[in-house]
């Protein structure tokens, strides 16, 4: 059957004629997702990282029917992963369309009193049938102070007042839950859900029922719920009921990215920065690597509560700072293209601080900033060895050995630089994968790399004035 809207069923009639037939969440999420996988279609756009580890569980889950749990810590895509599964649900469906619906009532199978009333009481020529897109049967909840109410429902005053019996469910103004009948419904950080509201999710996981101030009211929901949690959460006693973490059919356990390259594509994939337009901007590969090995030691670090996690929008924030530091000095000063430096890192204090949850069990006493410029530090070591090692960066250091006293600060011409080093060694195209000999903005960001590598070495000696550094042997 066409979904064109000229050509979509208006009436309860013409849907029984197209041949339309009802089908649970569940199944219509089997019959789509089955129909892609056997087509070997992009199932998670954009998920880098996880072919090999969560997809497959994810894929499972659904050919199991499997309502599922996505465990991992903070900005490990889980809420990305668990909108991504709309993809799998069809276009639009039909629903009954009449005044004061409550829900998106499936036309040959209604569940509340009012609907069952209204198809009773037309004919299917009278019954309008309007239709529901797959964007609009998603919704999430984000757990901390979601009261009863919100996602279950309520006794409605108004209609007690009109007469209405409390134990019906004409009684009731329905939460999120009912309201997404036939469609996804996800609770974001279980762990701070109120424990009554989990009994309210344990019955419509094991019962499909809604119980409102002690009223059993019988509804056959037809919904597929998603739930996130941080581990250190949700393994620690008493902060999720034993009785809904035996209904959750499957436990998608997620990770960071495990290769430093994967994250980089991330960061650049989520970043969604311009690099081209009226100011350009080139960023060697190298300083992505140190904005990522920034994370990856803060993730290590014994400076750091590592219960908490550190994000991915740890990377992606200090990345935007980064590449914003080297456009201003661009803009200001009238080169193009701006290319980050070591400098720019200078800026990421703005971007990363309240970000890091420091482990205050420790015996240290460093502050955010100290931790900040420590893990800084650490990744230009590292990213400058790995090229030490792969490279031979011998020339360089040669060149430096001379005499020469540069300095470097993120506002300081390119030309500044290239005034210093007017001979470069071919190693430094090779090297650093950009034509240092020939662009003195890719020129300068290269020699501060090395000029904190050697100094991250202890080669070279370094001296802050008046917001510049000093580099000398």
């Amino acid at each position: 059957m066409t979904t064109a809207t000229s050509t979509r069923p208006a009436t309860l009639a013409q849907l029984r004629d197209s041949g339309w037939q009802s089908k649970t969440v569940k199944q219509e999420l089997l019959a789509n997702f089955t129909r892609m996988l056997a087509a070997d279609d992009s199932l998670y756009p954009g998920i880098v990282g996880y072919e090999d580890t969560v997809i497959p569980e994810i894929n499972i889950a659904l050919l199991a029917g499997h309502d599922m749990l996505f465990l991992g810590e903070k900005g490990q895509a889980k809420s990305r992963l668990m909108r991504s599964l709309v993809a799998f649900l069809d276009p639009v469906i039909p629903y009954l369309d009449f005044p004061g619906v409550p829900i998106h009532e499936d036309p040959f199978a209604p569940i509340t009193a009012a609907g069952k009333r209204f198809v009773s009481e037309h004919a299917p020529e009278e019954t309008s049938i309007g239709w529901w897109p797959r964007q609009e049967r998603y919704a999430e909840r984000l757990s901390p102070g979601t009261k009863f109410a919100d996602i279950i429902g309520e006794i409605d005053p108004s209609k007690l007042t009109g007469g209405v019996s409390m134990s019906t469910e004409e009684a009731l103004h329905f939460g999120l839950i009912p309201r997404m009948h036939r469609g996804i419904f996800a609770m974001n950080e279980l762990p701070e859900l109120d424990e009554l509201v989990q009994v309210g999710l344990f019955n419509i996981l094991e019962e499909r029922d809604v119980q409102i101030r002690g009223y059993p009211i019988r509804f056959d929901l037809d919904i597929f719920i998603l739930f996130s949690a941080n581990p250190s959460t949700y393994n620690r006693s008493g902060k999720v009921i034993p009785q809904l973490k035996d209904r959750i059919g499957s436990t998608i356990q997620t990770h960071y990215p495990r290769e430093r390259t994967q994250a980089i594509e991330i960061t650049q994939q989520e970043s969604k920065i311009e690099l081209n337009g009226d100011h350009p901007v080139q960023v060697p590969y190298f300083m992505s690597e140190i904005i990522e090995e920034i994370t990856l030691q803060a993730r290590k670090s014994k400076y750091v509560d590592q219960a908490s996690g550190v994000s991915a929008r740890f990377s992606l924030a200090n990345y935007r700072a980064m590449v914003a530091s080297a456009r201003q000095r661009a803009i200001v000063l009238g080169e193009s293209p701006a290319v980050p430096r070591i400098s720019d890192l200078g800026h990421l204090y703005s971007s990363s601080l309240g970000k890091l949850e420091l482990d205050l069990m420790g015996s240290h006493q460093m502050s955010e900033k100290q931790v900040l410029d420590a893990l800084i530090a650490g990744a230009v070591k590292t990213i400058f060895e790995q090229y030490v090692e792969e490279f031979g960066l011998g020339e360089i250091g040669e060149i430096f050995r001379k005499g020469v006293r540069i300095e470097v600060g993120d506002m300081l011409p390119s030309s500044a630089y290239a005034e210093r080093l007017q001979v470069v060694p071919p190693a430094w195209d090779k090297a650093f994968e950009v034509n240092a000999s020939q662009d003195e903005a890719v020129r300068a960001s290269c020699v501060e790399f090395v000029l904190a590598g050697l100094y991250s070495l202890d080669h070279i000696s370094r001296a802050q004035k008046h917001g510049k550094l000093h580099y000398e042997f």
